[in-house]
C-alpha cells in the first residue's frame, strides 16, 4: 500500500478505511466484525482510519479505538471529526435515526465555539483511547445554520494545533465552496471532500485545488453513496443517497460498458480516479465486513489500461 505526505509530519496510505459502519451505519455489525474489518484493513495495509463522533453515537470511535488500541501508535495515522458534541438524550429513542442502528440515548448538538471544540476532541480521545489526534476535521459547518461555524471552528482547531493536542487539522464536508473558503482564508493542513470529486462529479474541483495552494485533499464518497460500487449499475442505484436519476444511470453505465470492454470495473476506476489527481493524498472507503476490505484493496490495485482514462472524458464525461 503506496503512501502519500500529508504534512512534513504526516503520511496517509493511498486507501483509507473509513469507520462509518463501526457505528453502525444503516445495520447493525457486532463488535466482533468490526474488529475483523480493521484487522483485515491493517494486514491488507492500509493505515489512515477515519472515524466522527457523528458515526453512531461515538460507537465508531469507541470501536475503532479498540481493534487499534495493540497496533504501535506511530506506524497509523487517525482522523476524527468536531462539531457535534454527544450529549444526554431525554426521552431516550429505540433507536438513534434511520442513518445509525444504535439506542437514541444520545443527541448530538452543533457547538463550534472553542470551549466545544476542545471538549469534543478530549472527549474522541476518551472513547479512542489515545493521547493525541493526528487530524481534525471541522464537520458539516455549512449544514450547521450555526453563525460563524466555518470561522470559529478552524480558529479553535488552530489554536488546538499549536498547542499540539492535534497534528493538523482541516475541514470535512460535502461542500467545494466551504473548502474553497477554508482553504482562502485559514492556515488548515487539509480538507476532506466527499462525494464531489468522481467519476460523475467534478464541478468545483478545480476551485479546491487551486485555493489548496499545494495542500493535499482526502475524497470520501467516491462511489457517490452507490451508483459506482458494483460492476454493474441497477435501475434501483443510489446517487448521494437518493434514487438516481435515470440520465445518471445511464452515464455510469457506458462507464461500466467501458470498464468491462477493457478488463476491469466500475469500482476499480472509481477508486483510481481519484488518486489520479495529484492533490490527493488518500481516497477514504467505508467497508464493513473483512470481504469488503480486501475487494477494495484488490480494486485499488488493479492494472487499468491507459486507454480507459483517456475515452473516460469522451464516454461520459463528469460534471
Amino acid at each position: 500500500m503506496r503512501a502519500r505526505a500529508l504534512t512534513d509530519r504526516l503520511a496517509l496510505t493511498e486507501v483509507g478505511f473509513g469507520a462509518a459502519c463501526l457505528g453502525n451505519l444503516y445495520s447493525a455489525i457486532s463488535d466482533e466484525q468490526s474488529e475483523a474489518c480493521v484487522d483485515a484493513a491493517w494486514d491488507a495495509g492500509i493505515r489512515y482510519f477515519d472515524t466522527a463522533p457523528h458515526y453512531g453515537l461515538g460507537l465508531s470511535e469507541r470501536r475503532l479505538g479498540r481493534a487499534l488500541a495493540g497496533r504501535p501508535r506511530d506506524e497509523f495515522t487517525l482522523s476524527t471529526k468536531v462539531g457535534r458534541l454527544l450529549v444526554p438524550r431525554l426521552p431516550p429513542l429505540p433507536r438513534d435515526d434511520d442513518m445509525f442502528d444504535v439506542p437514541g440515548d444520545l443527541d448530538r448538538v452543533w457547538d463550534f465555539s472553542a470551549g466545544g471544540i476542545r471538549r469534543s476532541i478530549e472527549e474522541s480521545l476518551t472513547r479512542l483511547g489515545l493521547d493525541h489526534i493526528d487530524i481534525a476535521y471541522l464537520h458539516d459547518p455549512d449544514v450547521s445554520a450555526v453563525p460563524g461555524a466555518l470561522a470559529d471552528g478552524l480558529e479553535a482547531l488552530l489554536t488546538l494545533r499549536a498547542e499540539g493536542l492535534v497534528t493538523a487539522v482541516g475541514v470535512g464536508t460535502n461542500d467545494p465552496a466551504t473548502v474553497v473558503a477554508a482553504f482562502a482564508d485559514y492556515d488548515i493542513d487539509t480538507a476532506m471532500l466527499a462525494g464531489r470529486y468522481t467519476l460523475l462529479r467534478e464541478a468545483g474541483f478545480a476551485g479546491v485545488v487551486a485555493a489548496a495552494a499545494g495542500r493535499p485533499v482526502v475524497l470520501a464518497g467516491v462511489f457517490n453513496s452507490g451508483i459506482l460500487a458494483r460492476e454493474e449499475v441497477p435501475a434501483d442505484a443510489t446517487l448521494d443517497y437518493l434514487a438516481a436519476p435515470a440520465d445518471v444511470v445511464d452515464r455510469a453505465r457506458r462507464i461500466a460498458a467501458l470498464a468491462a470492454q477493457n478488463g476491469t470495473t466500475l469500482p476499480a476506476l472509481a477508486i483510481q480516479h481519484g488518486l489520479r489527481h495529484p492533490a490527493t493524498a488518500s481516497v477514504v472507503l467505508g467497508m464493513s465486513s473483512p470481504e469488503q476490505v480486501a475487494q477494495n484493496v484488490a480494486r485499488y490495485g488493479e492494472a487499468v489500461p491507459p486507454q480507459v482514462w483517456a475515452e473516460l472524458g469522451e464516454v461520459a464525461p463528469p460534471r
